[in-house]
């Protein structure tokens, strides 16, 4: 018996955003003993229901989503806690008999769950400041060259012009007394144990997957995605600047509110930049990421994503 048979099945339903990854998700739950966990970094947000396309009440009811609903819009969210939280939720589905189901389009927590995270310092503003004094009295060449004694590996990776990343390999030298090198290393071996499926749902025509996106902002828009944006202005103490409303269709909504950009531009910047996301989601799941492909715009999606997993659980 292999060590991947030995692991517990676990499923990763990923896709960009409007390529209809609940439907499948809800098919899914109604066939095989899973329980779905939340990988999207907007829905863990409580009160931001319209404008991050959580599932309704009637859905979480009869199918719950763990890892929604989590902490305030006033707070923050990483990968770090993401793949914390996720694993103890992954250990309690196992331990009740069923399949973990992970469904969403943070490719970012999809890939730091497969990969494992490093144990990164956080920024040190006096290190980094003795950094760039140091750069100025002899220039990125040269703290390129240190970089190289220290964490070759890294330094290979790197030009001598790139400050910003040289600034930071050597200050995780200087925090840690180790290199990135290492501890990336080291979060890699931190990988889960689990016998993964991944399941990516990309569009086989683009110009389609931009439609749905355009009915599905202005499906937000009826349902009072302005609104919503004024409850939690009124409700929590927010700004343009936190994780929250940096999120897709709230920024563009907020901007029209506080009159930074015009009212009959938001549908439009809403869409494109819903777009633009979804380009994003698309180069991480074929460049990074690289699950079995499904196209999402198949008629008979739902019965090929069924036929798979059903093969690979065996039945």
């Amino acid at each position: 018996m292999s060590a991947t048979k030995r692991f517990q099945p676990a499923i990763l339903l990923m896709g960009p955003t409007a390529s209809g990854k609940t439907a499948v998700a809800m098919a899914l739950a109604q066939r095989f003993p899973v329980e779905l966990v939340s990988v999207d970094s907007a829905q863990v947000f409580r009160d931001m229901n319209i404008g991050t396309a959580k599932p309704d009440a009637d859905t979480l009811t009869t199918f719950p989503h763990h890892l929604i609903d989590l902490i305030s819009p006033e707070e923050s969210y990483s990968a770090a806690r993401f793949c914390v939280d996720a694993l103890a939720v992954m250990a309690d589905v196992t331990a009740r008999g069923n399949i973990p189901l992970l469904v969403g389009g943070t490719m970012l927590y999809f890939k730091a769950l497969l990969e494992g995270l490093a144990d990164l310092p956080q920024a040190c503003p006096e290190t980094r400041a003795d950094i760039d004094a140091q750069a100025i009295a002899q220039g990125w060449p040269a703290m390129h060259a240190e970089l190289a004694t220290l964490d070759p590996e890294t330094a290979k990776r790197l030009h001598p012009g790139d400050s910003q990343r040289i600034q930071r390999a050597l200050e995780i030298v200087r925090l840690t007394g180790r290199s990135m090198t290492a501890l990336i290393a080291d979060g890699k071996k931190k990988v889960p144990p689990y016998a993964f499926l991944s399941l990516g749902l990309l569009p086989s025509q683009r110009g389609v997957l931009h439609e749905r996106i355009a009915e599905r902002f202005d499906a937000m828009l009826k349902a009072g995605l302005e609104e919503e944006v004024r409850m939690l202005r009124s409700k929590y103490r927010l700004n343009l600047t936190l994780p929250s409303m940096r999120c897709v269709g709230y920024r563009q909504v907020w901007e029209v509110q506080d009159g930074l950009a015009p009212r009959p531009e938001m549908r439009d910047r809403g869409i494109y930049a819903t777009r633009q996301l979804a380009k994003r989601q698309i180069t991480w799941l074929t460049n990074t990421l690289r699950p079995e492909r499904f196209d999402c715009l198949a008629n008979n999606l739902e019965s090929q994503i069924l036929g798979r997993v059903a093969s690979a659980l065996g039945g």
